[in-house]
């Protein structure tokens, strides 16, 4: 049993106030301190016989206050010493006089720290609270059991559920009710690693998810926090560019399908000596890669030329884009040839365009009419033949093509270099080896072939008997200097197909255009020279008729047409004038006599 401790009252009462955690003390009514504990004497210099005017006067008026109305004071906030202080004053009655007021400090510093600790943390909350709600990844927070505790809006959007339909709930729920198909959360509860997979969602769409799991300071998984970001554009997008990129093949495939056919449909007549030599090089230039200018009046069969080169080159397996560089708007040749991005030009597809270059990727480029191409697309064309790289209108970005350029004109492009309509750089770019074609006018010996060829090809395009031209027709065609060469001869020989009645062909039968170009013109009259007689005049005269219907008809027989007698009266006349007779060429007379 303890003893008891010798403590008088006055020991009790110092030790007791000693006790308390505030601060206290007790004043007169001259508001001289009378009674003060250690916390008050130490942090408030509160010792007693000192007056509170002196050492915390702020709480004058407050301690008058309780003593005159003998009611409590609370509620005010004092400085000392670095330290906050909530004071409560209360009075000290002795029957119904207040003889003294009673002082207690609360300290408030380690308070106000905390509550500033909090409101940091309040404020943190609300930060993290607004990044995550407003972030556009969905966000899809579980504890380390698997229960959702949260979900930010943009994920209740792209899985198409409220918050409140899944947090609280277990994620092995969630997937047994189907609501979700694959839980990556449950991955991460299971590998405790982090874990990417990628979920379809109920309403169609597609994310790609990526699981964090976050652990204690015990090395205690007690978070899983998953980043959803919706890739079903992406998916959409990816999907379309390999659909574009087959199309494109596709296309590649059927305009080198298309070129094959076409030029084997197509039969080169080279009978003349000047254009077997163009074949030959043709043929020669398919084995190198080097840029190629052909030359030529139009209808001469650049294009011919062209797709005889690309047949022989090691580039035949892929197409050849042909570009009739006159038939662009001005506006349009560089979107046209090099391709757009999106928004480069009022107009412009949203998604943007490749060129034909870039259709051309591997393969050739036949430029026809290069003469019509405008300067600032020159200035991008002499680009690519230096560094093999285009850009698309409105892009930075250059594109390496691996594409041969073969260019045709009709024009004189030196004449257009002096007029500062072609620029000399690109000129001597294109014309590393240029290849002239004769035109139809200086191949005689390929006309009458290539009537034949196109008479029989359109009877068999058009489901026609074989027609047979009569003697006169074949002189006509074969007089007729063709200013439109190849080309109007093939137009002229499917008119007479398809125009014709009946198996003959006649003269009649000819475009009008044709027979007005060779119809003879009237002959210049001599003049009487003294001592010439009327016979002499007259049969100089006739001699100068037959050798102009001679040389204007070209055979016997339509120039006896166009002077009104019979063809044995001419070839007797020509034999006395001693004048050339015609002869018929053996191919056009053999197919003349079917």
């Amino acid at each position: 049993m303890r003893e008891p401790i010798d403590l008088n009252w006055k020991e009790f009462g110092s030790a007791l106030l000693n006790a308390t955690p505030n601060g206290v003390a007790v004043f007169d009514n001259s508001l001289q301190a009378v009674i003060s504990n250690r916390l008050a004497r130490d942090s408030l210099d509160l010792y007693p016989g000192a007056f509170l005017s002196a050492t915390v006067p702020s709480l004058m008026a407050a301690a008058r206050q309780v003593l005159s109305a003998k009611t409590l004071e609370s509620g005010m906030v004092v400085k000392k010493n670095n330290s906050r202080y909530s004071v409560l004053l209360g009075p000290i009655r002795h029957g119904d006089a207040a003889i003294g007021v009673l002082a207690v400090f609360e300290d408030m510093t380690a308070l106000t720290n905390m509550t500033n600790k909090m409101k940091g943390f309040q404020q943190l909350s609300i930060e993290l609270d607004t990044i995550i709600d407003s972030s556009n990844d969905g966000l899809w927070i579980c504890d380390g059991n698997g229960v959702v505790v949260r979900v930010n809006p943009s994920s209740a959007k792209m899985i198409g559920l409220s918050a409140t339909e899944v947090v609280g709930r277990h994620m092995s729920e969630l997937v047994e009710k189907k609501l979700v198909d694959r839980s990556v959360t449950l991955e991460v509860l299971k590998t405790r690693k982090k874990v990417s997979l990628i979920q379809e969602t109920r309403i169609g769409r597609q994310l790609f998810l990526t699981a964090t799991p976050v652990f204690d300071k015990n090395g205690e998984l007690f978070r899983v926090v998953v980043n959803e970001r919706d890739i079903t554009e992406i998916t959409r997008l990816q999907e379309q560019l390999k659909e574009n990129a087959a199309l494109t093949e596709r296309y590649k495939r059927d305009i080198l399908e298309k070129q094959i056919q076409e030029t084997e449909y197509r039969q080169i007549v080279a009978q003349s000596a000047n254009f077997q030599k163009i074949i030959q090089k043709a043929i020669k230039l398919g084995e190198v890669d080097s840029s190629v200018l052909i030359l030529g009046e139009s209808g001469t069969g650049k294009g011919v030329i062209a797709d005889l080169i690309h047949k022989y080159s090691s580039r035949a397996h892929h197409p050849m884009i042909k570009i009739n560089c006159g038939s662009i708007p001005e506006t349009l040749v560089e979107s046209e040839l090099f391709g757009y991005e999106k928004g480069a030009f009022t107009g412009a597809g949203h998604k943007g365009k490749s060129g034909k270059f870039e259709t051309a990727d591997k393969g050739v480029i036949f430029l026809d009419e290069i003469a019509e191409l405008p300067l600032a697309s020159q200035v991008k064309l002499l680009r690519f033949l230096e560094d093999g790289v285009i850009s698309r209108v409105g892009s930075t970005r250059n594109r390496p093509v691996d594409v041969r350029i073969i260019a045709a004109t009709n024009r004189d492009l030196k004449e257009m270099i002096g007029k500062k309509q072609f620029r000399s750089d690109l000129y001597y770019r294109l014309n590393v080896i240029p290849v002239k074609i004769p035109p139809l006018r200086e191949r005689k010996d390929c006309l009458v072939p290539l009537i034949n060829h196109y008479m029989d090809f359109f009877s068999d395009k058009y489901k026609k008997p074989r027609m047979v031209l009569s003697n006169e027709t074949v002189d006509a065609l074969s007089a007729y200097p063709f200013l439109g060469n190849v080309r109007e001869l093939i137009n002229i020989c499917e008119r007479l197909v398809v125009m014709a009645t009946d198996r003959q062909v006649r003269y009649e039968d000819l475009p009008g255009s044709v027979r007005k170009a060779l119809s003879p013109s009237r002959p210049v009259g001599t003049s009487w020279q003294p001592g010439q007689t009327l016979e002499q005049l007259v049969g100089d005269l006739e001699k100068t008729v037959l050798n102009q219907a001679l040389k204007h008809a070209g055979t016997q027989a339509r120039a006896a047409r166009f002077l009104g007698i019979n063809q044995s009266t001419i070839a007797r006349k020509l034999k006395k004038y001693g004048l050339t007779k015609p002869v018929l060429e053996p191919e056009m007379a053999e197919r003349s006599s079917k």
